[in-house]
């Protein structure tokens, strides 16, 4: 009766074990070369933050079943967590991607996850960028079918599964998305550039026909866009390089009209050199819609005759825009 007891209660201690396992996840690492904390977040929510002791850290956590993202220091690498896992991770932080290997429940999606950023590393983003139409749309649809084939793999949990195609499909079409609009923006070269006829910030309004006879380098920025501000100040170094030369640098602001004083006040604070201008309708000016612009800042070359040079221009920043000023001007 004593064994019968005891045997029963085992089992009931067991079973409660395994169902409460299952209400969460376990993680746990051994990090070589590491900072002494590491945090878990969700689409750039923090879910959680871990004290790494000598390089090592065990965690329970309760999640939904999706992917997250564990950050160590600088670096962070894709996690799929879901509630029952005992998943352990072995890394060294200074070959990060490289040395991520994943053992336990949970292993072969992590695995997964692993392999699959250091193929999205092998990629040449800008060779694909660059590539005429047909050869774009045949390396785009190799890359989707063999990342795709990745996930017919038995090991891998149906959930897991459906998380990561729509991740893969939504990834590879965001890409040909952007080389659909560079494109499209490709094929304004060579055009006459659409007018315009903006408040002028120092008085009045001025149109792009005003400035015939002169090359025209445009900033589509707004006070509001922290990339734009960025690059203001190799603006100006490339305003004082070539003030002499034939060109005119001009900066349209597509802030809303409401902010006009702020833009104003930003002009004058800043210092800001060049024509500065204020298009009519924010986003929506018609200028701004020819041109397809999705994001800024956004810089446009235009040539003495009104013709379009390159309708997505180098910034200011880039390396590469001395040397086509320098084509074009000398």
């Amino acid at each position: 009766m004593k064994k019968l007891f005891l045997t029963v209660t085992t089992l009931l201690l067991t079973a409660a074990a395994i169902g409460q396992s299952k209400e969460y996840a376990t993680f746990s690492a051994t990090i070589a070369n590491g900072p002494n904390e590491a945090t878990i977040t969700s689409r750039g929510k923090l879910i959680k933050k871990i004290n790494v002791k000598n390089g090592v850290f065990k965690d329970t956590l309760r999640v939904k079943d999706g992917l997250y993202e564990l950050h160590i220091g600088e670096e962070y690498t894709d996690l799929y967590l879901k509630n029952g896992f005992d998943l352990k991770m072995k890394m060294d932080v200074n070959q990060f991607d490289e040395s991520i290997v994943y053992e336990g429940s949970g292993a072969a999606e992590n695995n997964f996850l692993a392999k699959q950023i250091l193929l999205d590393e092998k990629l040449d983003f800008a060779a694909l960028m660059a590539s005429n139409e047909t050869d774009f749309n045949a390396k785009y649809n190799e890359i989707l079918k063999s990342n795709l084939a990745r996930l017919e793999d038995k090991n891998l949990s149906a959930s897991f599964v459906t998380i990561e195609k729509k991740q893969i499909e939504m990834k590879y079409g965001q890409l040909k998305m952007m080389y659909d609009q560079a494109l499209q923006t490709k094929k304004l070269n060579n055009t006459t550039a659409p007018s315009f006829d903006y408040v002028n910030y120092k008085g009045g309004k001025s149109k792009l026909e005003d400035f015939r006879g002169k090359f025209v380098y445009i900033d589509l920025w707004a006070t509001w866009c922290g990339p734009c501000r960025a690059e203001i100040p190799f603006l100006k170094d490339v305003e004082k390089k070539y003030h002499e030369k034939n060109i005119v640098f001009m900066s349209i602001s597509i802030d809303k009209q409401t902010d006009m004083e702020k833009w104003k006040k930003m002009v004058k604070d800043k210092e800001l050199g060049g024509v500065q201008l204020f298009a009519d309708n924010d986003w929506n000016s018609k200028f701004v819609q020819d041109f397809k612009v999705t994001g800024i800042p956004r810089f446009i070359l235009i040539d003495p005759n009104g013709k379009v040079v390159n309708a997505d221009a180098p910034r200011p920043s880039s390396p590469e825009l001395a040397s086509v000023f320098d084509k074009l001007l000398n």
